[in-house]
């Protein structure tokens, strides 16, 4: 059986079909199973150790598109999964040749229109986490797969980082926390000076460090947060993704909204406290039990939305950073020492 994965991004996305991979595997491990991703999530995609090689879409250009469809249909998978539910996405799938191509209904799709090149289709519990419901598409291929008791598996491969052993020296060793204050929608970041406020916080009150973690268009943010932060916490170097796992691997908390890094985090078993404001936190948040999201997603005017059409009513502005140190103490109090 040969079979496609068609997640391109984002990031967070591509962490949430982990668990549907890792299910794949399980369930046919003499399979040979490929990933198509967007260029600028190839390295994360390279670090899942359930696939046997990954497909990279290079640009968004109609020639990265065709090299793209002739070196899929060169492997002549049986299935081809698509977990995004664009058209592109979609097209994608069913110009690999695939036999089969699953996807979504049409009512779980973010365009409508990709329901026109799928053969089969996943009608998954709107309520659930995404996560739970990739399981089910990946259970329309193989039906051993219980989409509800399914484990949630992140085959992630550890990849040393010089430059994170650099910065954890440059600590002293000292135990710390990672600070994400940036998001790709304006609307899903908390303010930065409240981080500073809460590494202040995690020194004083646990003996944390803290680093904050920032990616492209991200820095100022991330000094506005140091600067906040009473000496408290010092930026990060600009981190490939890779490197971002390995310093996130050994955190002792991880603090962001709903993005990329958090999901990482989540992977990974760190400790997660998050705001969330316009997602559903039942939909995308953590999902470890004893992870904390401190949500305004029900006082949210703006559900769904990159930015927020109410200023003067900005949900995760009348967040305090009290609250969310409150809800440090709780998590780091449910860690076992």
């Amino acid at each position: 059986m040969r079979i496609l994965i068609v997640r391109l991004g984002s990031l967070g996305d591509v962490i949430h079909t982990l668990p549907a991979v890792a299910a794949l595997r399980r369930a046919m491990p003499d399979a040979r199973i490929d990933w198509l991703v967007d260029k600028p999530h190839q390295d994360i995609v390279g670090l899942v150790t359930a696939i046997d090689a990954r497909v990279v879409l290079e640009a968004r250009t109609l020639k990265a598109w065709l090299n793209a469809a002739a070196v899929l249909r060169a492997r002549r998978y049986d299935a081809a999964l698509d977990f995004q539910g664009l058209f592109k996405s979609a097209l994608l799938a069913r110009a690999s040749g695939a036999k089969r191509v699953l996807g979504f209904s049409i009512w779980h799709l973010r365009e409508r229109g990709a329901r026109a090149f799928y053969s089969e289709t996943s009608e998954p519990d709107k309520q659930r986490h995404v996560m739970r419901k990739n399981l089910a598409l990946a259970a329309k291929l193989a039906p051993s797969i219980d989409q509800e008791l399914s484990p949630l598996e992140f085959p992630l491969a550890a990849v040393p980082s010089a430059a994170v052993e650099q910065l954890k020296r440059a600590l002293g060793g000292a135990p710390y926390a990672v600070l994400n204050p940036g998001a790709a929608w304006p609307n899903k970041r908390w303010p930065p000076e409240r981080f500073g406020e809460v590494a202040a916080f995690l020194r004083a009150r646990h003996g944390l460090r803290s680093v904050v973690a920032w990616g492209p268009g991200e820095k100022m943010l991330a000094e506005a947060v140091v600067s906040g932060s009473e000496g408290a916490a010092v930026m990060s170097p600009a981190l490939p993704l890779i490197d971002l796992a390995a310093l996130l691997r050994d955190a002792r908390l991880m603090v962001s909204g709903d993005t990329g890094p958090t999901h990482i985090a989540g992977a990974l078993g760190v400790p997660i406290v998050s705001p969330f404001g316009p997602t559903n936190p039942a939909r995308n948040g953590p999902w470890d039990p004893a992870d904390i999201v401190v949500s305004k997603f029900d006082e949210c005017e703006c559900h769904s939305r990159r930015g927020c059409r109410v200023p003067d009513r900005w949900c995760l502005g009348r967040l305090p950073a009290s609250e969310m140190m409150a809800a440090i103490t709780r998590r780091l109090d449910a860690v076992p020492r």
